[in-house]
Parts: C-alpha cells; structure tokens; sequence
C-alpha cells in the first residue's frame, strides 16, 4: 500500500543557490592565512635562501599563517567576543593576525633572517596596521580579505616567480568575487585593501635599497 505525501515539497538547487555555496568555499580557500601559507611554500621551494633555515620557515609559517587561524576555534572561549557573532570573530581574527606579524618581526631580531623575510614580515605587520587604522580609526573599511590576498601576491611579482602568478591572479579574481557576491564588501572596498600591501612592499622595497 503506497501511501501519498502530501504537503511535501521537493527542489533542486537553483543557480544562485549553487553559486553562493561556490563563493562561500571561495572566500574560506583565500583566506589571509592560506594565501600566506601558499606563499611561503612557493617562495620556499623556488629558493630557500629566501627564507634562510627550515626554523625560520616553520615560524614563519606559524606566525603569519597558523596564529590568524586561532581566533575561529578560540573565539567561543575568548568573553569580550564570544557573543559578538561574525563581527566578534573578524575582530578576533585582526588581532590574533597582528600578534603573530609582531612576533613573527620580534622573534627576527633573535634570528639569522635574510632581507626578503624581513620585508615580508614588515609588509604584513605595516599592513595589518594600515587594516586596523582604516577600520577602527579612520572608519574607511578596507578589506582585510582583499589585503591578505594582494600582499602575497605582490611579493611573488617582485620576486620574479612568474608561474605562481599563474595561479594566483585568477584565485584573486575570484576572491574578489566571492567577496561581493556574498556582499561582504563593496569592490571599493576590496580593491582599497588590496592597495595597502602593495604600497607597503613598494616603500619597504626602497627603504631596504637605500640602507
């Protein structure tokens, strides 16, 4: 005996449906940390002396790509932003972000740490200050996202490591449109986040030059 269901509606995914779970995988594949992490290993394997020892990779790697990552599983836990939602969980992230590019600069001065580390680390921590002063101070949101991605990038064009840029460039296009596309910025917005790693790199570039 078959029984009818009635009041039971069944739907396919729609195409907007689809495409806001693609932006979503999007948005958490590029995060700042990732595209730190990716980085290092590209600039890593394309050549060592970049970074100078395995130690001076696996803090880097912990610094600018492990501590950003802290503040989503310790945010439930953290009292001041555990109530806070995702804005509690963004402004987290800033700071744990921050952290780890200060240590990862204050841990350098005890280290053997060859220049383009150094610019690397100051790239980050210069631009996590511009983030954090466009945000809270000036109250101009600039993507933290846009930043994250753009910085890495920058750093491998003036390395010259061309093929990585391959990759990278559309993994940025798509960032960006994951990012408006879940409207969690404008494209003022990403594209002003963006700009701030890679005026830090061209001023880091010629001050290292000049002294």
């Amino acid at each position: 005996m078959v029984k009818k269901l009635d009041n039971v509606k069944y739907s396919l995914p729609t195409g907007k449906h689809i495409s806001d779970k693609i932006a979503k995988v999007i948005r958490v594949a590029t995060i700042p940390s990732v595209a730190a992490s990716l980085s290092l290993f590209v600039m890593y394997a394309y050549d060592s002396a970049l970074i100078g020892s395995a130690w001076n990779f696996v803090l880097a790697l912990f610094f600018l790509g492990v501590m950003p990552m802290l503040a989503y599983p310790l945010q439930p836990y953290v009292p001041h932003f555990k109530a806070k939602g995702r804005e509690g969980q963004r402004n987290l992230a800033m700071i744990f972000a921050f952290v780890g590019y200060l240590l990862g600069c204050l841990v350098s001065l005890f280290l053997t740490t060859p220049e383009f580390l150094w610019i690397f680390y100051l790239d980050y921590l210069l631009s996590g200050i511009g983030i954090i002063l466009f945000n809270k101070v000036f109250h101009l949101r600039a993507s933290g996202h846009g930043c994250g991605v753009a910085g890495p990038l920058a750093c491998l064009a003036y390395l010259g490591i061309y093929p990585a840029l391959i990759v990278g460039i559309p993994l940025y296009a798509a960032s960006f449109w994951a990012s408006i596309k879940m409207k969690r910025h404008t494209w003022q917005q990403f594209i002003g986040g963006s700009l701030i790693p890679i005026v830090t790199l061209a001023v880091l570039v010629g001050l290292f030059r000049l002294f």
